[in-house]
């Protein structure tokens, strides 16, 4: 189930990060392979071989969506409990409920920026912080998959790192790092990102300045011919960059 490309990076994966590691070494890790996965030329490759119907397409578009903090996230290798590697699309200006948002994320995470460029904020929870949220407990529900937004109260949060991220550039975070980011330039950002761990957080925290969120945000996948359509259209852009 798969082309050379897939096969190639499922077994980079699998070398990498299917052992039990410490999540500072989980971390490394993830970060070095998705910068190796990640150069342009390498990732086209896959990308390409996906997009002619190698691995799974029919996996992977039920978990592939236009998500709401502003980019379209496209799963291109499944590797279960393990990790979950991601092509994510940026469009300048997109985004709706949530694209100010905070949050953090269920298992450590790894990020190379393969073309464009992403800001990003890192937070921390501090009394008298100088900025005012509302807290949710965010979950998925069971049977569609949605966002579940459960409001827990007010907070404060203090600001402790600005960075940009240009083309070449990797990041990789901690699961419980509050941060927030965007696409910084009028041109498409793509960014390869990895979820990693076996253990993985049943909720994640989301804080936002921006008003009241609706008690649940639908998640709808592509069905398997946007999907491919969508892989077709991210290597044309990698082609082209």
């Amino acid at each position: 189930m798969g082309g050379r490309q897939v096969l190639a990076a499922r077994r980079l994966l699998a070398e990498a990060l299917d052992g039990e590691l410490p999540e500072h070494e989980r971390v490394l890790a993830a970060r070095s392979v998705v910068a190796e996965l990640g150069s342009p030329e390498r990732l086209l490759e896959l990308t390409a071989e996906l997009a002619s119907g190698e691995g799974d397409p029919d996996g992977c578009a039920r978990y592939s969506y236009r998500h709401v903090l502003g980019f379209d996230k496209l799963l291109l290798i499944d590797g279960g409990p393990h990790h979950m590697l991601r092509a994510h699309l940026w469009h300048a200006g997109r985004g709706a409920i949530g694209k100010e948002d905070i949050h953090n994320h269920r298992s450590p995470l790894a990020s190379y920026v393969v073309r464009g460029r992403l800001a990003m904020e890192l937070y921390a929870p501090r009394e008298g912080g100088s900025v005012e949220a509302d807290r949710y407990r965010e979950s998925l529900a069971e049977e569609s998959a949605d966002w579940l937004l459960e409001p827990t109260g007010p907070a404060r949060l203090h600001l402790t790192q600005v960075a940009e991220y240009a083309a070449g550039s990797t990041y990789a975070l901690p699961a419980h790092t509050l941060h927030r980011a965007w696409c910084d330039t009028a041109e498409p950002t793509v960014t390869l990102f990895l979820e990693t761990g076996t253990g993985r957080r049943q909720h994640t925290d989301v804080f936002t300045a921006a008003g009241p969120h609706p008690g649940a945000v639908p998640k709808v996948p592509l069905d398997v011919a946007d999907y491919l359509a969508e892989l077709d259209a991210l290597a044309e852009l990698l082609r082209s960059s």
